[in-house]
């Protein structure tokens, strides 16, 4: 059975000028629709979905600042407009479809999603609400989850899901990130912070040990994928030096290593600030279509 991937042409984000490349979604989907790829369109998170991990207070002050977007700028460095606060919840929708169907599938993907820097209780870093840890919650309300881990292999930390998790047993968070970059970090259950100009043989050779070592310890129901491209050697925002290549085989150690253990998968794309947006469209390309191959 061939993963879904989940994908709505509403992910593009309203930011006009922008570092994050938000035409990015629409692009990897014409990557995946020449392949005969597809692609599900999911609903928006509810209100009580988002308030399994938000602070009514925080998503209050979300609808306030939709009415003055302007305000939304030194807080959160995008604008928070109406049509923002719905694409975030649209991608939210998509991480937890994706989730619901990795259970069923064995693996599933988001498109969007992996907006791991939001807070239960303020946004930071272009994240507004975490997707990630809403899809967590919500599979737990259901019952269809007990214990799930998140691998976060952005370049950035997962710091708002690393708090939001931080006292919780049933949810085991690893983050792999360039140590001295954005953001300030928090306590993960396991973190490795990297140092500068880490290439690929260093960094996989992290991934090759850390991946089964949770994933036999924990025996995560589900495993929440962060495949963030920007630890691409030419990313304007990261100081890593993986190689395309290098980022694929990342993958596919994730993924091998899920099959092997028949843990099933969901896999958001994170960021990618890479100077060619072309580069950021062949590394979540690669993320996506390696996803459907067999061990």
């Amino acid at each position: 059975m061939s993963p879904t991937y989940v994908y709505s042409p509403r992910y593009a984000l309203e930011w006009g000028e922008h570092v994050f490349p938000v035409e990015k979604y629409a692009l990897v989907a014409e990557r995946l629709a020449q392949k005969g790829i597809t692609l599900v369109e999911p609903p928006p998170a509810t209100d009580a979905e988002l308030e399994r991990v938000h602070t009514k207070a925080y998503l209050a002050r979300l609808r306030e600042l939709t009415r003055t977007p302007e305000l939304g700028y030194p807080e959160f460095e995008v604008p928070v407009t109406e049509r923002v606060i719905e694409t975030f919840r649209l991608a939210t929708g998509g991480t937890i479809l994706a989730a619901r169907r990795a259970l069923e599938e064995g693996a599933a993907a988001n498109l969007s999603g992996g907006f791991h820097h939001a807070f239960a209780d303020h946004g930071e870093g272009f994240c507004l609400i975490n997707d990630l840890a809403v899809a967590i919650r919500q599979l737990q309300h259901e019952g269809r989850i007990r214990r799930a881990s998140v691998i976060d292999l952005d370049l950035h930390q997962g710091n708002g899901t690393a708090r939001i998790f931080a006292d919780d047993p049933s949810v085991y968070t690893f983050s792999m990130h360039q140590e001295h970059n954005y953001p300030r970090k928090e306590r993960s259950t396991w973190d490795i912070g990297l140092d500068d100009g880490t290439g690929d043989e260093e960094y996989l050779e992290h991934v090759r040990q850390a991946v089964p070592k949770i994933l036999a310890e924990f025996q995560p129901d589900l495993v929440l994928y962060q495949a963030g491209a920007d630890p691409y050697r030419e990313d304007k925002l990261g100081g890593l030096a993986l190689s395309i290549e290098g980022l694929a085989e990342r993958d596919r150690i994730v993924y091998r290593e899920c099959r092997a253990r028949r843990r099933p998968i969901a896999v958001t794309l994170g960021g990618g600030y890479a100077r060619r947006t072309e580069d950021v469209v062949a590394i979540h390309a690669n993320t996506l279509t390696l996803l459907a191959e067999s061990p």
